[in-house]
């Protein structure tokens, strides 16, 4: 028996578990770190991530992996809040376009390892290359500090609100559905483009497996140059300009002109997704005030995690008992539903000004 053999295989089953749980912990951290200093939260994440890979490499079912993997998820919401309040938002596009980077690596990472020693060797080469990046990180914890031209200069102090309370915010209940149906838009594309590629299109697998994995190269290559646009555009125009890339690419995917721009589709629709989820969470603090921005990051990423967790499954359901041929259409609306909801967000918070 291969030595990784322990491991259920069905990835998607896993995914819909750890994403569930994930959004749960989001929820509770996001107002656990609205509690502790700036220098806490970075220190717990620099370690809670160590002590997930090493929970991984001990783990010997899917369930005890997705309870280590918890512990990863410190250092998203944490950071993310980090770059929204104190830099631009060309960093916050170049952070996530780091991520995009990190997630096409470890596929790699672990194919390499399961060639050879199994599905643990790859967490404890991934165990090594985060044990260097703690040093670098804790010897760099003295610039952590305000950027001098962060342009802030004003005191605050992080809230701790219960998610009920949160939900009484104006804006707080579009932004977390705005959140879910952009993962649905992204999860779905992701996760079932190989699917409609083979059943629909008739590729064979290896070729569909190559094409959809241009969804992602799209939203990495997208991220990194939109933090060059961000220089000129600001959240709001970014978000509108990628939703209308997205739309453009989801059309391509839908034109019945043979396979030629099925490709260029998934592509497109990559770089439409890649400034949505960054300017909308770099828009946390103007959104929502400084104070709820460590909250509100966790319970929107939290939003985006049950998202993905519900709506990519659900499509699934849909394709296997209606048709495939519905992908591009459930794209459009969830991209449909995705732009009403930033236009209620922004009514939101224009009204919320004009009070103020």
């Amino acid at each position: 028996m291969r030595p990784y053999a322990s491991i259920p295989h069905n990835d998607r089953k896993h995914n819909r578990l750890s994403n569930l749980r994930m959004s749960l912990f989001f929820m509770y951290r996001g107002n656990r770190h609205a509690r502790v200093d700036q220098q806490g939260a970075q220190r717990a994440g620099i370690l809670e991530p160590y002590a997930a890979n090493a929970g991984f490499v001990r783990a010997d079912d899917v369930h005890r992996l997705v309870i280590h993997e918890q512990r990863a998820g410190s250092v998203d919401a944490a950071l993310n809040n980090y770059v929204a309040l104190h830099y631009k938002a060309r960093h916050m596009s170049w952070l996530h376009c780091m991520w995009g980077v990190g997630a096409s690596l470890g596929p790699v990472i672990m194919g390499q390892a399961l060639a050879g020693s199994g599905w643990q060797g790859g967490y404890r080469i991934i165990g090594i290359l985060q044990v260097v990046l703690t040093v670098v990180l804790l010897f760099s914890l003295p610039l952590w500090q305000t950027p001098a031209d962060a342009g802030a200069g004003e005191e605050f102090t992080p809230e701790h609100r219960t998610i009920s309370e949160l939900l009484k915010v104006s804006g707080v209940p579009e932004v977390m559905l705005c959140f879910a149906f952009y993962s649905g838009v992204e999860g779905i594309a992701g996760m079932w483009a190989a699917s409609y590629c083979t059943l629909t299109r008739g590729l064979d697998a290896m070729t569909a497996a190559s094409w959809a994995s241009l969804f992602y190269v799209g939203i990495t290559v997208g991220r990194f140059f939109s933090g060059f646009l961000t220089m000129k555009f600001n959240d709001q125009q970014m978000i509108r300009m990628g939703q209308l890339l997205n739309a453009v690419g989801i059309v391509l995917i839908l034109l019945p002109f043979g396979n030629a721009l099925l490709p260029v589709g998934l592509v497109v629709a990559g770089l439409g997704c890649a400034p949505i989820y960054p300017s909308i969470i770099h828009e946390t603090p103007s959104n929502f005030g400084k104070n709820l921005s460590m909250s509100m990051t966790g319970l929107q990423m939290a939003a985006a995690y049950t998202g993905s967790t519900l709506l990519s499954p659900l499509f699934g359901v849909l394709a296997q008992n209606i048709t495939m041929k519905l992908y591009p259409f459930v794209l459009l609306l969830m991209l449909v539903l995705n732009i009403l909801t930033v236009i209620l967000i922004l009514n939101c918070i224009l009204h919320i000004r004009l009070i103020l």
